[in-house]
């Protein structure tokens, strides 16, 4: 594979709601070779994360894998589980087969700290899946706090972070900021996409892409 990102991609953010799946749909738009996986999904009653994607890029069934948890719950997936008499076995979590040459963008839900059960979160589910974490994050006040604690975290667990990006234009102090104390070298905003269509969310990540290759 020629692509920039890994063959292997844990998307995660600092918060719910900052633009995982924003980002996530850009990616598969202008990656042909990727494929999708949100293993666990809470709000399900309001739709999938998946569905959402491939409803705005038109993309065929065959590019997304299933989810393994699916809740209907919008709140985090220990209690949208336990409120269904369900529970999250990360024992029965495996990342999907692909073809040697397919990539894989996996999209967390929450935040690195959201339970999934009484004993694990999030990250332990990314610490068993082993695979570089790109971090998403907001543009506003305090977000450059929140992400060095993200990173932070991340690290502490042996994690590496390959990059972050903001779902938005933050000052560009903000970035300067995370490149320095985050240590990092690939940082970038994806912009709010007016309409979510293949060809918006393609471009869009070209555009994201070219950024991180530093070609803009």
């Amino acid at each position: 594979m020629s692509s920039l990102w890994p063959q292997r991609l844990f998307v995660t953010g600092t918060d719910t709601e900052v633009g995982k799946t924003l980002v996530c749909a850009a990616l598969l738009a202008s990656e042909p070779a990727f494929r999708y996986w949100k293993p666990v999904q809470s709000g399900a009653a309001e739709g999938t994360d998946t569905a959402w994607i491939r409803q705005a890029t038109g993309l065929p069934e065959d590019r997304f894998c299933p989810e393994h948890t699916v809740l209907r719950d919008p709140v985090s997936p220990h209690i949208a589980a336990a409120r269904e008499g369900r529970t999250i076995d990360l024992d029965t979590v495996c990342s999907p087969e692909l073809a040697p040459d397919t990539g894989l963008f996996v999209e967390g839900a929450g935040g690195i700290m959201v339970p999934l059960n009484e004993k694990a979160t999030m990250l332990d589910l990314m610490v068993r899946l082993a695979v570089p974490v790109l971090v998403v994050a907001r543009p506003d006040l305090g977000t450059i706090n929140h992400t060095l604690l993200s990173i932070q975290v991340l690290r502490q667990a042996g994690l590496g972070v390959w990059g972050v990006v903001f779902s938005g234009e933050p000052e560009p102090e903000v970035h300067r900021s995370v490149k320095q104390f985050g240590r990092l070298e690939r940082v970038a905003s994806l912009p709010w996409v007016e309409e979510c269509t293949f060809e918006a969310l393609a471009a869009q990540g070209k555009r994201l892409a070219a950024i991180l290759r530093g070609r803009t």
